[in-house]
């Protein structure tokens, strides 16, 4: 059954005239009754009676009317919906390679529960090539490191400052005002990522005029968090990347503030002023402070 053979006979039902259906169906006579007859063959019945050159309603036609009306109102209304859903709001969201492992997981579908009626697109990759995105209006919010653009906006979001992290019982969490020298007797993991500063961490040796004992150099953070779990070296390591485990006691951080500070933050970064109108800005605030 074809919903159009459906509209057809309605419109004769309504205007009682074939050559009045065509004319408010943009169809022809011929088209109009073709599909009037395929219908009777679907139905098994027959719809109309011919009386002159007018048409009848039989009494099946009759019984029938409601049920086309029903099948016909479904249709609009599951077509109303499929267009809503079409023109459903996009937002795409773009993060550096660490806040994408680390918080996006957690943040999208608390995002989507909040806001069902936007649909979510992410994006993850470096800095310089989520501002660029930004620029290019190819992506509405990113949450990336400190940048300075007069084309851009930002609002200072999670604190991924890079801190000294040790397994637990390690002989530095008994020990106070260690020194460069100290640090440089332990082996270490050094995890090397363009979007860190770890020249200063190499300064912290040079001042002191140490070389330190770096062991492992990886270039991924998981691995980098692994081998000081596994209780083979000590290292720095972002905040975000080591949240959980310094919360659990899996990993314990060092105070070598005296020493070094590498104060880090991701800043969420957006070139349209609108974007703070949306009800999802006040979700995002809300991720971080569960987050």
């Amino acid at each position: 059954m074809n919903i159009d053979h459906l509209e057809a006979f309605m419109y004769v039902v309504q205007l009682k005239s074939i050559h009045k259906a065509a004319d408010a169906l943009f169809l022809s006579q011929p088209t109009v009754t073709a599909r009037i007859k395929t219908l009777e063959r679907d139905l098994n019945t027959e719809l109309f009676a011919r009386q002159g050159r007018g048409l009848l309603l039989t009494e099946h036609g009759r019984e029938f009317i409601p049920y086309a009306e029903q099948i016909i109102q479904s249709y609009k209304e599951g077509k109303k919906i499929m267009k809503e859903r079409d023109e459903q709001e996009e937002v795409i969201i773009g993060a550096n390679i660490i806040t994408s492992q680390y918080f996006i997981p957690f943040a999208l579908p608390l995002w989507k529960r909040g806001n069902p009626q936007l649909r979510f697109k992410f994006i993850s990759a470096p800095n310089e090539l989520l501002i660029e995105k930004l620029l290019q209006k190819q992506v509405d919010l990113a949450f990336i490191k400190d940048t300075t653009n007069d084309g851009l906006q930002k609002q200072q979001l999670l604190d991924n400052s890079v801190r000294l992290v040790v397994y637990p019982d390690h002989p530095l969490q008994y020990e106070e005002n260690i020194t460069a020298n100290r640090l440089a007797e332990e082996p270490m993991v050094f995890f090397e990522c363009g979007a860190f500063d770890w020249n200063r961490i190499h300064k912290l040796f040079e001042v002191g005029k140490v070389e330190p004992r770096i062991e492992f150099q990886v270039d991924h953070l998981e691995v980098a968090k692994s081998i000081i779990k596994s209780r083979c070296a000590i290292g720095f390591l972002p905040y975000l990347c080591i949240k959980n485990e310094l919360a659990s006691g899996e990993l314990f951080e060092i105070d070598v503030a005296h020493l070094i500070q590498i104060k880090q933050h991701v800043f969420l970064t957006y070139t349209n002023q609108e974007v703070t109108k949306w009800r999802l800005w006040k979700d995002i605030e809300e991720t971080v402070k569960k987050f």
